[in-house]
C-alpha cells in the first residue's frame, strides 16, 4: 500500500492482527503485524508524526488513535503492562464499520459538552501525558547526551534489568557492537549477548542489523539492538530471519518504557485529586 491510510482505515487491520495473535498483544507485536498484513510501502513505513519532537512513526501514531476509539467502543481494553485485547463485543462482532466505531465516539463526546462537562477521555490523557513526557526524553536522549554517556546509560538499564558482567566495549572496527553482557534467567539460565546502541531519530534498516549479526557471529548467543529511533519493517523481518541468529530490537518508544519502569533518570508523581461530596453538605 503507498497511501497513508487515517487512522479509522487502521481500525480493521488492527483488529485483524489482534485476531492473529490469538486475541492480545503488546503495542510493538500489533505494529509489526499491521505492517505484515497491510505491507506499507518503506516510505509510508519510514514517516515520522514530528521529527522535531519524536521518533514515533506517523502509522504509530495513527494507530494508537485507532486503539483509542476501539477502547471506547469498546471493541479493545488494555492493561497496566501495555498488553492490549479484544474484548468479548468484538468477538462477537467481527464485522464491523469504522465509520460507526468514529460516529459512536464522537458522539459521546458532543453529549458530554451538551451537558456542559467537558471531560476528556482517560484514556486521551494518558496519551497526551505519555506523548509529551516521551517527546521530552527524546530530546535529552538524542541531543543532550554524548555518545559515551548513552552507552553508560544502557549499561545501567541492562544491569537494572537483570543482566551481569555488563561492559562497553565500542571498540572502532567492531561491526558497531558497543558492549556485552549475560542475561540472566531466573537464576537458572544465562546467554551471552552482545548489543549496540544507537542514538538515532530515523529509521534503523535492514542493512545495519545484517552487519551487527555479521559481527557477533561466534561471539554470542544472541544480540541485542536499541536505538532512540525506530526500525524499519525490512529490519524487524531481518532480526527474526530463520536460521539466523536470533536479535531483540528495542526502539525508542520501548526504551522510554523501560526507563519509566525501572524509574532511571524520571520521577513519577502522583496528582491527588479532591472531589466534593455535595450530598454530605446538603445534609448537615
Amino acid at each position: 500500500m503507498n497511501k497513508l491510510p487515517s487512522f479509522d482505515e487502521l481500525m480493521i487491520p488492527l483488529v485483524g492482527a489482534l485476531n492473529e495473535l490469538g486475541g492480545s498483544g503488546s503495542i510493538e507485536e500489533i505494529y509489526s503485524k499491521v505492517i505484515e498484513i497491510t505491507k506499507f510501502s518503506e516510505n509510508i513505513l519510514n514517516q515520522l508524526h514530528d521529527p522535531e519532537k519524536s521518533s514515533q512513526t506517523e502509522i504509530g501514531y495513527r494507530l494508537a488513535w485507532a486503539r483509542t476509539y476501539l477502547k471506547k467502543f469498546g471493541f479493545l481494553e488494555n492493561s497496566s503492562r501495555g498488553v492490549w485485547a479484544l474484548t468479548e463485543k468484538a468477538r462477537n462482532n467481527p464485522v464491523f464499520s469504522p465509520l460507526e466505531v468514529v460516529t459512536y465516539v464522537r458522539g459521546l463526546d458532543k453529549i458530554q459538552q451538551n451537558n456542559e462537562q467537558l471531560q476528556i477521555n482517560d484514556v486521551l490523557i494518558e496519551a497526551v501525558e505519555e506523548a509529551s513526557w516521551k517527546q521530552q526524553l527524546s530530546v535529552v536522549l538524542t541531543q543532550k547526551l554524548d555518545p559515551s554517556a548513552f552507552e553508560r546509560l544502557i549499561q545501567r538499564l541492562l544491569r537494572e534489568s537483570g543482566f551481569v558482567q555488563v561492559e562497553v566495549t565500542g571498540k572502532t572496527g567492531d561491526g558497531g557492537i558497543d558492549g556485552k553482557g549475560i542475561a540472566r534467567i531466573n537464576g537458572f539460565m544465562s546467554f551471552h549477548v552482545l548489543f549496540q546502541c544507537k542514538r538515532y531519530k530515523g529509521s534503523v534498516g535492514a542493512s545495519e542489523i545484517r552487519d551487527f549479526r555479521g559481527a557477533m557471529v561466534g561471539r554470542a548467543d544472541k544480540g541485542l539492538f536499541i536505538t532512540t529511533g525506530t526500525f524499519t519493517a525490512a529490519a524487524l523481518k531481518e532480526a527474526t530471519r530463520d536460521g539466523a541468529p536470533p536479535i531483540d530490537l528495542v526502539d525508542g518508544d520501548e526504551l522510554a518504557d523501560k526507563l519509566r519502569e525501572l524509574e532511571l533518570g524520571m520521577k513519577i508523581e502522583l496528582v491527588e485529586k479532591i472531589t466534593i461530596d455535595e450530598s454530605w453538605f446538603e445534609s448537615i
